[in-house]
């Protein structure tokens, strides 16, 4: 049974307050009714995340969950006491807890905060800590140039955002990759641009060379049908124009548009491009 985690477990048997679902070694789990269908039977499998209850008590829900077992998430604190805050994780009637001696610099009811999530080794109970170096380095990188990743924004400075990569390591996205709007505790899809020598990750939110070319061809495609098959923007509007009417650089651009008039899907003009 692992706790802190989504996972897949067999209905073991049905009781009058839900139903007793149980692991590959037979450890069972109460999913209470609320959760729970009318179709629902004996050996039927059902996706669930496993955590303790405001009663200390092991159940299972099929809500889903913010965060889970060593990962990251940006999540917001509902309530606090002198023992430490509560953050709201998405799961109902149960507050995830960041201790005080977790937190840095204090938290404030309203505000989101990044933080870990762990299986705290004495008590089993899922807690939460903003102390995240233990986590998250780039000492052994697990990550190669052009994959996709998932990265969580961590802070913004002058020159870009410093992101957490897979929940694993730091990296960077700078201003000049960044051709929408995003800000810190956002969840964005990116690419690995490069790895330095000293193991330091560059970000980029869209994809290099050819593949990164025919996605944006297949995305202005899109955006043109949904603007009624015309976009007033061309070869010679400015960046600026550009960037406010598809969300791509000039660059981008002019390589999709060069891909689309290839296939022969759009005519252009110098501010204007349109479907066939």
């Amino acid at each position: 049974m692992k706790v802190g985690q989504i996972q897949t477990l067999k209905v073991n048997r049905i009781s009058d307050y839900g139903l007793y679902l149980a692991d590959e070694e037979g450890q069972e789990v109460l999913l209470p009714n609320r959760f729970v269908s009318l179709t629902n039977a004996v050996g039927d499998e059902i996706e669930v995340f496993v955590y303790h209850d405001s009663e200390d008590r092991l159940v299972a829900t099929t809500d889903r969950p913010l965060i889970t077992e060593g990962r990251v998430a940006c999540l917001k604190v509902v309530d606090k006491n002198i023992h430490g805050a509560f953050l709201d994780w998405g799961v109902s009637g149960k507050d995830l807890f960041l201790p005080n001696r977790n937190q840095q610099g204090g938290v404030l009811p309203g505000r989101s905060y990044i933080v870990w999530l762990y299986v705290d080794n004495i008590t089993g109970r899922c807690v939460a800590t903003m102390k995240l170096k233990p986590y998250i380095d780039n000492d052994i990188i697990t990550v190669k140039p052009r994959q996709k990743v998932e990265a969580l924004v961590a802070s913004e400075s002058p020159i870009g955002y410093r992101v957490i990569i897979d929940s694993r390591h730091w990296g960077m996205i700078y201003k000049n990759q960044i051709f929408q709007r995003i800000s810190v505790g956002d969840c964005v899809e990116a690419f690995v641009r490069r790895i330095t020598e000293d193991n330091r990750i560059d970000l980029s939110l869209r994809r290099e060379g050819y593949d990164g070319v025919a996605a944006s061809a297949e995305s202005l495609y899109d955006l043109l049908k949904s603007q009624g098959g015309v976009l007033e923007v061309g070869d010679d509007s400015t960046p600026d124009e550009i960037h406010a009417a598809t969300q791509m650089s000039k660059k981008v651009f002019k390589r999709a548009v060069g891909i689309l008039l290839k296939r022969g899907d759009i005519v252009a003009e110098k501010y204007q491009i349109r479907l066939k």
